[in-house]
């Protein structure tokens, strides 16, 4: 890392008193972050996988999936494709199966056409993107959005980026490295935005998925205020291991390096599901319902969406509901929705100026320097206060870079990625300035 650090040069760090979103959406040193003066907060997934791609059902019912639980926006997001063509399935060979179709069938018995090929075999008909929407849509209250999950990769490492609200396909970019193949993807999408004038975002899926991507790949790309760090994908790696930084981990080395080190913008951590499996549900299984957003907007639609996101205006959860998030230039106050038997602990955690930023490659048994996040001192990522309660505070010291909060309940999730996976919320981090 000091070789890298060495050969990027050091950015001297101006620091802020004010949240990214704070500065933008509200300019003031202040923000409260609640349901009132017509805003409200919106439930969405903005990670999901159908038949277009290695999803095991239809758009029709998994959208229906979302919309009868509790969802107010989905974001439909297969692999290097969007369902926006004429396309016929193999039933019987097709992930869910004859018991897929026949779900289909059942709940949209008008729009499941079937027909048998020249071999004999029962095929169905893929509903494009278009004409679910057209149907499930529900003005103010359920909005179905067109993405992709563009899936590239840099010789064995697996980059996944997915873009919500695109308007055209974007094939994999390809670069010369992990870092240029995150880079110019992302400009890709960003691109496109201005091409169409559509607001869309792009975001960095999964890190640890195949252990595809490190703190030190992702530390410099431009145009990226989004990443996963709660992936409900049960291959996603999200804990990491003895070798590997978890996500939590790898979003404290980031925020210390882009803001305390390279000037470059604060990075938002968002939770989904990744959702494949539709029918059957267990931990070794990609099920709906595990990881998703909750955005505080104005209106149901995707402008609006798009500019609270990009203002930080969201929090993440894996199934804490939060009532209230509030910073003053004295204060972060985090305040849960609590659930009658669940306990809550309420962690800050952030990293104060005066950091080490020095750190060292990862070493396997046998000595080998393994390609993954270096260990960095423990000042990176501190936990600053620990509360026990539904409600808590931070006051600030002044020394801190950022500051961000964590929730987690005693409760653990009811069908979780990980044996005991328990139900947390992440706060969106609130960057300082020197007093």
């Amino acid at each position: 890392m000091t070789k890298f650090i060495r050969t990027l040069g050091i950015v001297a760090l101006t620091v802020y008193l004010s949240c990214h979103f704070n500065k933008n959406a509200l300019g003031t040193d202040t923000f409260d972050l609640q349901a009132n003066d017509g805003r409200q907060w919106y439930r969405g997934n903005m990670h999901t996988h159908s038949h277009w791609s290695d999803g095991d059902d239809y758009l029709d019912n998994i959208a229906l999936w979302y919309r009868d639980n509790g969802y107010q926006f989905l974001v439909f997001t297969d692999h290097n494709v969007l369902s926006n063509t004429e396309r016929w399935i193999d039933v019987e060979s097709s992930k869910g199966g004859v018991a897929a179709f026949e779900k289909f069938k059942s709940q949209f018995p008008k729009q499941a056409q079937e027909r048998t090929n020249a071999e004999g075999k029962q095929e169905a008909r893929l509903n494009t993107f278009q004409e679910v929407a057209s149907r499930l849509d529900i003005p103010g209250k359920y909005l179905l959005v067109q993405g992709e999950e563009i899936s590239d990769k840099f010789e064995d490492a697996p980059i996944h980026l997915n873009a919500s609200n695109i308007q055209e396909l974007i094939p994999p970019m390809r670069g010369g490295s992990v870092a240029e193949t995150i880079q110019n993807n992302i400009r890709a999408v960003l691109s496109q935005r201005e091409k169409t004038g559509e607001p869309m975002v792009v975001h960095v899926n999964h890190p640890n998925f195949g252990y595809g991507l490190t703190a030190e790949d992702m530390m410099l790309i431009r145009g990226e205020q989004f990443f996963e760090v709660y992936n409900g994908h049960p291959g996603v790696n999200d804990q990491g291991d003895s070798l590997h930084a978890s996500c939590d981990r790898i979003w404290d080395i980031l925020l210390t390096g882009r803001l305390g080190e390279f000037q470059l913008p604060v990075l938002y951590g968002l939770a989904t599901d990744d959702s494949h499996d539709h029918h059957n549900f267990g931990e070794t299984k990609s099920n709906p319902g595990r990881g998703w957003v909750m955005v505080l907007a104005k209106d149901l639609s995707i402008e609006s969406l798009i500019e609270a996101l990009e203002s930080g205006q969201f929090y993440a959860s894996s199934g804490v509901t939060l009532r209230r998030i509030a910073v003053t230039p004295q204060e972060f106050s985090v305040e849960v929705e609590p659930v009658e038997g669940e306990e809550y602990t309420i962690e800050f955690i952030g990293t104060r100026k005066g950091y080490n930023w020095s750190s060292e490659p990862v070493v396997n048994e046998n000595g080998e320097e393994v390609r993954t996040t270096h260990r960095y001192s423990d000042a990176i990522g501190e936990t600053l206060s620990t509360v026990r309660g539904p409600q808590a505070s931070y006051k600030f010291q002044g020394d801190e870079l950022y500051v961000r909060a964590r929730v987690t309940s005693s409760a653990k999730s009811a069908n979780s990625s990980i044996q005991d996976g328990p139900k947390q919320a992440w706060c969106q981090p609130v960057v300082l300035k020197a007093r």
